[in-house]
């Protein structure tokens, strides 16, 4: 006989569960204590359920199994609910884990009918007895990882807690190793013959976070043919940014431009302007390669005509010998005129500094020392991310992590955490604005508190989208305090810290922030900047290039 607690830590471990996140209380404190003493799962105990929410579903994103949740009952898996909604969206494997009341109608502690709650929206949820922990938590590990990847629930009452399990009725675990799956052979071929009909016409490939777990495949192609390609945010790296057909630095002209368009793991929603007229082609062909059965046609004016479902290397792989001595004449000398007057334009921002800071300028000095191979940078917070996407590109998928397909503020320290022990080798940067700071500020005490090492820069501009540029009497609802020094507040939860008002500044500092950061302890660089543009707001990934 064990106990329960032992025999889900050892069962989670038998999946190849080595962290789990979460805040503990009455009843699953002791399945976080019992993880810990067995020494085969590390448990990263947060301070607030959504940052741990945010840690876990990264981690499923980096490491291609389930990021696992552990939080308590009612409140909790309220709190949590950010993660829970953050993984359905962006389609990352995570497994939550938590504890609920015993007493059922009847207003116990913390009562909240949890599967209620969440059965509609995740792919699997389920009460545990001691009679089914092993069916379901092989189910519940089944449906987060695989086909589309997702959330599963599982609800741990709290008498489960305190009864044993007889180990001999116990099987060993199922293996649970990817399925892949692809097109049929005349979707393939219809697919071809349209991209051979279109080799003298614009052609565009676009690179989506769903194509990462296929970055030789999809790099092979594009060398093959010499096609232009876009990666969307997150899928920066899939093909190097360098690469001479990436056409990132001209994104509005490249999609107004497009007669044909390759769309490799990405989805036609609001971060592609829908697939819609004027920022393409009214005319445009979309050509949807996904996992997901659900994304293709959406948004798609030639519905599910071109669409191919299957795994992408598989389907890319397939693909080619069917376009034969196909070979694209590459980006169009339109396209690098405007690739060359963007970046110039980019180099021009890089070296203009006022009295104030400004993030082109800031993201300059510090890309000149870092290594991108050796890098993972998580940015959030509106023209922090925005102009940080643009100023840090990478030859490597998965080294760049942002809002994502939610925009939602609060994951960049949480990421931060779950890319540092997802990549241990590897220097973690967190770039985020003063505003996006405040929602997850207080896990850097979680960080120093587990010594996982990483550089956070607070780009200060004293507001939300902008700060103000005089004292008024009545503050702006996008207001914050001026200057707030968040370096004193990194020094008082255990971290380093250092204002910086100066390019010299902003280079001492950071140099010795990675210095200090590769021996455990988290470092902050308040970096105070100049308030920006003042007047009315605007939806800006609308109106210009963000990628």
């Amino acid at each position: 006989m064990t106990s329960f607690p032992d025999y889900l830590s050892d069962a989670l471990f038998s999946y190849g569960i080595d962290t789990v996140f979460g805040i503990v209380g009455i009843p699953i404190v002791e399945l976080a204590d019992t993880m810990i003493l067995k020494g085969k799962i590390k448990f990263i105990g947060f301070r607030n359920e959504q940052a741990a929410s945010y840690a876990a579903s990264a981690y499923g994103y980096l490491t291609g199994k389930p990021g696992v949740l552990l939080v308590v009952g009612g409140p909790g898996v309220v709190h949590a609910l950010a993660g829970i909604y953050n993984s359905i969206s962006n389609k990352w494997p995570l497994l939550v884990i938590a504890g609920s009341s015993e007493d059922t109608n009847r207003g116990g502690f913390q009562e909240l009918d949890q599967i209620a709650l969440l059965s509609r929206y995740v792919k699997f949820s389920s009460r545990l007895n001691i009679h089914t922990v092993e069916e379901k938590l092989y189910n519940a590990l089944r449906q987060a990882q695989l086909g589309t990847p997702g959330v599963s629930y599982l609800d741990v009452p709290g008498n489960l807690i305190n009864q044993n399990m007889d180990m001999s009725s116990i099987k060993p675990p199922i293996s649970l190793s990817a399925v892949k799956f692809q097109p049929t052979d005349f979707d393939l071929d219809r697919v071809a013959r349209l991209i051979l009909s279109h080799e003298s016409k614009s052609i565009l490939c676009v690179i989506g976070k769903g194509a990462t777990s296929s970055t030789q495949e999809v790099r092979k192609f594009i060398n093959k043919f010499q096609l232009p390609f876009l990666p969307t945010p997150m899928a920066k790296g899939v093909v190097p940014d360098s690469h001479s057909s990436n056409v990132s630095s001209a994104r509005s002209l490249a999609l107004r431009s497009a007669d044909l368009v390759l769309v490799l793991g990405a989805r036609l929603n609001w971060i592609l302007h829908f697939g819609d007229s004027p920022k393409w082609k009214e005319s445009a062909v979309f050509v949807q390669v996904d996992t997901t059965p659900e994304e293709l046609g959406h948004n798609n004016a030639s519905g599910t005509s071109y669409s191919l479902c299957g795994d992408i290397g598989q389907t890319l792989n397939k693909l080619t010998p069917l376009l034969r001595a196909f070979r694209y004449a590459g980006v169009s000398q339109e396209l690098l005129k405007g690739i060359q007057t963007n970046e110039k334009r980019l180099r021009v921002k890089e070296t203009k500094v006022g009295p104030l800071l400004n993030y082109n300028c800031v993201y300059a000095a510090v890309r000149r020392h870092i290594v991108d191979k050796e890098t993972v940078i998580v940015s959030e917070g509106a023209n922090t991310m925005d102009v940080a996407r643009i100023s840090f590109p990478t030859e490597y998928p998965k080294q760049r992590l942002d809002a994502g397909t939610n925009a939602t503020m609060g994951v960049g320290i949480g990421y931060a955490i779950a890319a540092k022990l997802a990549n241990p080798s590897k220097s973690v940067l967190c770039i985020q604005g003063d505003s996006a700071f405040g929602f997850s500020g207080m896990e850097l005490e979680t960080a120093s508190r587990y010594r996982i090492g990483m550089v956070v820069l607070v780009m200060n501009n004293s507001g939300i989208y902008h700060g103000e540029e005089k004292d008024l009497k009545t503050l702006a609802s996008t207001a914050l305090t001026r200057e707030c020094r968040y370096d004193l507040v990194a020094e008082g939860l255990g971290c380093c810290g250092f204002l910086a008002r100066t390019i010299a500044d902003v280079e001492h500092f950071f140099q010795k922030a990675l210095k200090i950061a590769a021996t455990g302890q988290p470092a902050l660089l308040n970096v105070i900047i100049e308030p920006g543009p003042q007047g009315k707001l605007s939806f800006g990934w609308q109106n210009k290039s963000k990628l």
